[in-house]
């Protein structure tokens, strides 16, 4: 029979402390026997990504790929430039120099907007413009080493994962999220919450080694996504459950959810997010190549590497720290 394991349920407030509260389960392993060495193999090749999901949360109002220096000279230089292009427009009454100050800081300060809301969305669409003008590797010619993008069907490995809300079963990846809408009187989860917006409250997302058989060579490789590994997901999530306010009313499933992971089950306007990709969905994947023998591995690329500057979309470049998966084309 298939075993069930369970992972401890840490909500957001307290998973810096690693509190342990009641049980959830979220995945199965099937054809193990229940010892330690199976408990210890699961915890080795899962991979929780929900603490860097909570960060990317926390830290999505910043603006990292435009450097401190460009605003603290850019402002100054826009009162300089105000105050010369009002003095010539009174002395000499000539509005051009004006009005074509207004339309260049306008076009920079559009360009800036543009790159901030990018990173405020964790950098989708640069990641993805990035992989679509990135060519498909075939892995019969690539070089150890080499940053390789490879696309195909997914398949388990000895460990397959299960969503937590709708278990859907023989998963690679899992992802669930509970925001809440923050109001007045509402308790925050974290000190960066904000009210009259959504607000990540819970946070369930894992990966695990799974295969990938290119469709260009047809060649089988390990994708290693499990445990100290870094993942950066492109898989969009589908809602699932919103409340609103003329319907707050929590359907018993979603109560029972939530009381699972102790969570509130008032009624209160929430929205439930499930993603995930299952066995024998296409899947693209970008990491180093490595060959041993015969037994090819994808794995988290040692270092940094940048996307570029990608003018077509006018987005500055982006460094990406992990593996990326993201969904592929059938």
């Amino acid at each position: 029979k298939d075993l069930q394991f369970f992972w401890p349920d840490l909500s957001l407030s307290k998973r810096q402390n690693l509190t342990l509260t009641k049980q959830v389960p979220i995945f199965k392993v099937s054809k193990f026997f229940f010892s330690v060495h199976s408990l210890l193999f699961v915890f080795s090749v899962m991979n929780d990504l929900s603490n860097a999901s909570l960060t990317e949360h926390q830290t999505s109002f910043s603006c990292k790929p435009i450097p401190s220096l460009a605003f603290y000279t850019l402002l100054p230089l826009f009162f300089i430039g105000l105050f010369v292009s009002i003095f010539i427009l009174v002395v000499v009454h000539n509005a051009a120099f004006f009005l074509s100050f207004l339309l260049l800081y306008a076009l920079v300060a559009s360009f800036l907007a543009w790159n901030a809301i990018n990173w405020r969305h964790h950098n989708r669409s640069a990641f993805m413009f990035f992989l679509n003008s990135f060519p498909d590797s075939d892995l019969r010619l690539a070089r150890e080493g080499q940053l390789v993008k490879v696309t195909g069907v997914a398949s388990c490995g000895n460990l397959s994962l299960e969503t937590s809300y709708e278990r859907v079963g023989r998963c690679i990846y899992a992802s669930t999220l509970l925001y809440e809408y923050g109001q007045f009187g509402l308790k925050p989860v974290n000190v960066r919450r904000s009210c009259f917006q959504w607000n990540l409250a819970y946070c369930e997302r894992f990966s695990t080694d799974f295969y990938i058989t290119d469709r260009i060579s047809g060649i089988r490789a390990m994708v290693k996504a499990g445990s100290g590994c870094k993942v950066i997901p492109l898989i969009t999530d589908s809602k699932l459950v919103t409340t609103t306010k003329q319907c707050r009313v929590l359907s018993p499933h979603l109560t029972n959810w939530l009381r699972e992971r102790n969570l509130s089950a008032d009624a209160r306007l929430l929205r439930l997010e499930e993603g995930y990709i299952q066995e024998g969905n296409t899947v693209t994947v970008t990491g180093m190549l490595h060959k041993n023998d015969e037994v090819v591995t994808i794995v988290q690329p040692p270092e940094l590497f940048s996307t570029g500057c990608l003018w077509q979309k006018l987005l500055l470049p982006i460094d990406v720290d992990g593996l990326i998966l993201a969904p592929g084309c059938s």
